[in-house]
């Protein structure tokens, strides 16, 4: 096996390990400034909205059963609706889509 393969998977364990532990070393007080506390506040929310988005419109055989399942997860969700709910919508949104105009 080539040697090289070992070093990129001992690149990419230091680079995970690395952002994961420095900033438990680094920062030791509270966060006190509101932007920084503001920003931190948003970032799973982003980070989950980026890794969801583009896989429903991308994993369907149509993009267009893809939006139209994310148009109604967004509507579920504006209305106050819990994850099963969306989720079940979502999912019976594409089958439906997929199973009469695919």
């Amino acid at each position: 096996m080539n040697h090289s393969i070992f070093m990129y998977i001992l690149v990419s364990f230091l680079t995970s390990y690395c952002i994961r532990v420095l900033p438990l070393t680094l920062i030791r007080k509270p966060i006190t400034n509101r932007f920084s506390k503001s920003f931190l506040y948003y970032v799973p929310y982003v980070t989950l909205a980026v890794m969801t988005f583009p896989a429903m419109v991308q994993a369907t055989d149509s993009q267009i059963a893809g939006i139209a399942s994310l148009c109604v997860g967004i509507v579920l969700v504006y209305f106050d609706q819990g994850l099963p709910v969306v989720a079940c919508a979502c999912c019976m949104t594409v089958f439906l889509l997929e199973f009469f105009f695919v």
